[in-house]
């Protein structure tokens, strides 16, 4: 699934988010947008809320860290 809107310098972003995660109302799960430098960040519950944004650095380190636990 992914879901398109704009990033705070106009350019669009592609919003997507885990085959694992449930589409049930209220599931927990967010949703990422990256752009080559940046990683965008947002709730799947509530859209409309301001979203994170990391460098791509940080963001790759983060996650091969998590995904070896």
């Amino acid at each position: 699934m992914s879901i398109r809107s704009a990033a705070d310098d106009g350019s669009e972003l592609n919003w997507s988010k885990s085959s694992y995660s449930s589409n049930e109302p209220g599931s927990d799960c967010i949703e990422i947008a990256p752009t080559p430098e940046t990683v965008h960040v947002r709730d799947s519950k509530d859209r409309t809320r301001t979203h994170l944004a990391f460098a791509t650095g940080p963001w790759t380190d983060f996650v091969t860290h998590t995904a070896g636990r």
